[in-house]
C-alpha cells in the first residue's frame, strides 16, 4: 500500500515468526535486503519505500487493531522498530476498513490503531464509500502525484509515547555537548521522539535538497542525534531520537516537481535525516510534522524560535518535496503542557496482494503452514 509519500508491505503477524531474529530474517528476505537496489526483495530501494506494516488484533481494548512499523534497512543487515511512520498510519486506517477489521460507517470511519513501537493510539478517519476507503478526491500531497482522498490523523494522544513525557528533559531546550561544539536543541516525544535543532548550528542554510546534502552535513546532524541520544539515556545506533533540522521561512526549489517554493506561503522550513545508512528525507514524515506543529506552539522552543508568529492552529512546513500542512493545539505552561490536537492529512491506496515468495530463510515448520511463501 501506498500511505502519503512511502509505500509498504503490508503483513498479518500471524504469518510471521514470533518476534526476534527469525522474524527479522523473514522480512530481510521479503525485502531483498541487505542490498542497494533490492533486487531479489518487494524493497523499493529507498528509504520511503523500504517499510513493513505488521497488522494483529487488537491488544488493548481502546484500540480496532494492533500496528506495529518495521523500518528494513537496504544496505544492512538490520530491522528497525523504534520509530513510527504517519505515512503508512494512513494506509493503516485505509487497511483496516478495506479489510473489515473495523465496524465501517459512511461518509467517515475513524479507526483506533494502536501502534505497538510507541505503545500509544492514534486515531484515523478514513473517508468511505460504498463501504471501502475512498481513494479518489482533490487532496494533493506533495511529493504524490495527482490527488486522493485526504485521511485525517491525529496523533494527540501519542505523548511520551517513547520516553513518558512530552518534554522529556522537563527543558523547552537543552544546550548538547556535541563534537561539532555545544547545539541548542528541543526534544520532544509525539508521534516519534524528535530532536530539533537550528539549520546553522550545523553548518546548514536549512533550504538543502538532496543533491546538496554533503556528508559533512550527515555527519554534523549524528553528532546532534547521538548527544541527545546520550542525554536520554538510550543507545546512540538507533533511529530515534529522529533529527529535524529547522530554520526560517525562505525561498527554494521543491525535489519533487521543481517548483519554486516561496518564503511567504509556509511558516518554517525543515528537513528530515533518517534510515539506515541515514540519509536526507525526500518529503516530510507525518509523525514528525504532528511533531513539529506541537513544538512550534511551545514557547522557547527551537522551532517556535524559527516558525512564523501566528495565533492560528494551523502550521505550514516547507519541507524537501513541498509544502504540508498541520493543526496543533497545545495548552499549559511552564513546562506543563497538554496537547489536544495534532493533526495532519495524507491519502492512500491499495496498490498490490497476494503473495511473495522468500528464499533460504523460512524453516521447515514455516513451509507446511504457508508452503507458497507469505501473504
Amino acid at each position: 500500500m501506498r500511505g502519503g509519500t512511502s509505500k509498504a508491505v503490508f503483513l498479518a503477524g500471524e504469518s510471521l515468526p514470533a518476534p526476534g531474529p527469525a522474524r527479522d530474517a523473514l522480512i530481510l528476505a521479503l525485502f531483498g535486503s541487505p542490498d542497494p537496489r533490492q533486487i531479489d526483495g518487494l524493497g523499493g530501494a529507498d528509504l520511503l519505500t523500504s517499510k513493513l506494516a505488521i497488522i494483529d488484533a487488537a491488544s488493548r481494548r481502546d484500540a480496532d487493531l494492533d500496528y506495529t512499523f518495521a523500518q528494513v534497512s537496504i544496505t544492512e543487515a538490520k530491522v528497525d522498530y523504534d520509530i513510527n511512520c504517519g505515512n503508512i498510519s494512513a494506509a493503516v486506517g485505509a487497511f483496516a476498513v478495506d479489510e473489515g477489521l473495523v465496524t465501517v460507517t459512511e461518509p467517515v470511519t475513524v479507526v483506533r490503531i494502536h501502534n505497538t513501537n510507541t505503545g500509544r493510539i492514534l486515531l484515523a478517519e478514513v473517508p468511505v464509500l460504498d463501504g471501502a476507503a475512498a481513494i479518489e478526491g482533490d487532496y494533493v500531497v506533495h511529493g504524490v502525484p495527482g490527488s486522493g482522498a485526504p485521511i485525517a490523523l491525529d496523533f494527540s494522544q501519542t505523548a511520551g509515547g517513547i520516553t513518558g513525557s512530552l518534554l522529556p528533559t522537563g527543558n523547552e531546550v537543552d544546550q548538547l555537548d556535541t563534537t561539532i561544539g555545544t547545539v541548542a536543541a528541543t526534544i520532544v516525544d509525539l508521534a516519534n521522539l524528535t530532536v530539533f535543532f537550528h539549520a546553522s548550528s550545523v553548518g546548514m542554510a536549512g533550504t538543502e535538497g538532496p543533491g546538496e546534502f554533503t556528508d559533512e552535513h550527515l555527519t554534523a546532524v549524528a553528532a546532534v542525534k547521538e548527544a541527545a541520544a546520550s542525554l536520554l539515556g538510550m543507545a546512540t545506533d538507533g533511529l530515534t531520537p529522529v533529527p529535524a533540522i529547522v530554520s526560517p521561512p525562505a525561498l527554494y526549489t521543491s525535489f519533487a516537481s521543481g517548483e519554486t517554493i516561496e518564503a511567504a506561503d509556509i511558516d518554517l522550513v525543515a528537513r528530515v535525516v533518517g534510515g539506515r545508512p541515514p540519509v536526507l528525507h525526500k518529503a516530510y514524515p507525518g509523525t514528525l510534522a504532528a511533531c513539529t506543529g506541537v513544538a512550534a506552539r511551545i514557547p522557547g522552543t527551537t522551532v517556535s524560535d524559527v516558525a512564523r508568529r501566528s495565533d492560528s492552529d494551523d502550521l505550514t512546513i516547507g519541507h524537501t518535496s513541498g509544502i504540508m500542512p498541520v493543526r496543533a493545539r497545545v495548552t499549559g505552561g511552564d513546562g506543563s503542557w497538554s496537547v489536544e490536537e495534532a493533526v495532519y492529512h495524507r491519502t492512500a491506496r491499495r496498490i498490490a496482494e497476494g503473495t511473495a515468495f522468500i528464499r533460504n530463510v523460512v524453516t521447515s515448520n514455516d513451509r507446511e503452514r504457508n508452503p507458497d511463501g507469505v501473504e
